[in-house]
């Protein structure tokens, strides 16, 4: 019952050399690329689009073109963190400095601490994370996980639906098949008034992945222990680690990976696969889990 949660993927075209020949296909009708769509329309980013759309070549072109079309005017790679450093004051998003069981990136969000108002700001500051989660993966790993939690939240805190709306369409449409899973962590009942008028925002991928967890509850608490160390999992959602968010520190080690960001989009040297975009090995380096 928890096999999807755990990153396997139900694809539509079982057969490698079929999978790869409408790759192959879908990178031929998108046509000649440059710079950094050239980098980002890897073999496995076209396949992730493929697989939003089921493995549809016409369906699955129109939506790279979008993101393509999108990435060129939003320009997420350029993001740097002290052009968003505000929104993470708090610590409402950031990614944590572990890994799941899967060795998939894990962003934290904390709904109760909003401490802004613009929306364009706030979903500059998400589109930063989404990226650098990305480039934070090890290799042969293209996905991450949402851990969200509830402490504190209420209708006089919430993210406003227009937000919301607009967050989940640059996670579905520009971003397909990076999220593996999004646990909600013990909301509380009037979440799900909030919850009616989400869910409609997502399609049916994306639904699949959105699990709730309460902590008194044995099958939530077995789940959590085979996707999460428990020993590097907050106490927030149940773990043993005690430490909280340091936005100072945080702000260093943003700060460090902007510069391995720049390197990696810059970079004019032979390129090799890695995370699902051309990266140069040199250029690209991430860490074994502390």
């Amino acid at each position: 019952m928890l096999r999807r949660w755990y990153g396997s993927k139900d694809h539509h075209v079982q057969d490698h050399d079929e999978r790869q020949a409408k790759i192959n296909e879908l990178r031929a009708t998108i046509g000649p690329l440059s710079g950094h769509a050239l980098k980002f329309c890897s073999d496995a980013c076209l396949s992730r689009y493929l697989e939003a759309r089921n493995w549809n070549v016409h369906k699955s072109k129109k939506m790279l073109e979008d993101t393509l079309r999108w990435r060129a005017t939003y320009q997420p790679e350029e993001i740097r963190w002290d052009e968003v450093a505000m929104e993470g004051e708090t610590g409402k998003v950031y990614r944590a400095d572990f890994h799941d069981r899967f060795r998939r990136s894990v962003l934290i969000l904390n709904p109760a601490k909003q401490n802004t108002t613009s929306e364009d700001n706030q979903l500059r500051h998400l589109v930063y994370l989404l990226e650098n989660a990305i480039i934070n993966l090890p290799p042969e790993q293209e996905q991450m996980v949402w851990l969200i939690d509830f402490n504190g939240w209420s209708l006089s805190n919430y993210v406003p639906v227009t937000t919301v709306r607009e967050a989940t369409n640059i996670l579905q449409n520009h971003y397909p098949e990076r999220l593996a899973a999004a646990l909600l962590y013990n909301p509380p009942r009037i979440f799900e008034a909030f919850w009616k008028i989400v869910k409609y925002f997502l399609d049916s991928k994306t639904f699949a992945k959105v699990k709730f967890v309460y902590p008194k509850n044995e099958e939530c608490t077995s789940f959590m222990q085979q996707v999460f160390d428990f020993d590097k999992l907050p106490t927030a959602f149940g773990g043993n680690n005690e430490s909280e968010y340091d936005n100072e520190e945080f702000s260093k080690l943003m700060r460090q990976d902007d510069i391995k960001t720049a390197q990696y989009w810059m970079s004019d040297e032979k390129s090799s696969e890695m995370n699902g975009n051309l990266a140069s090995k040199s250029d690209l380096k991430v860490d074994a889990d502390p």
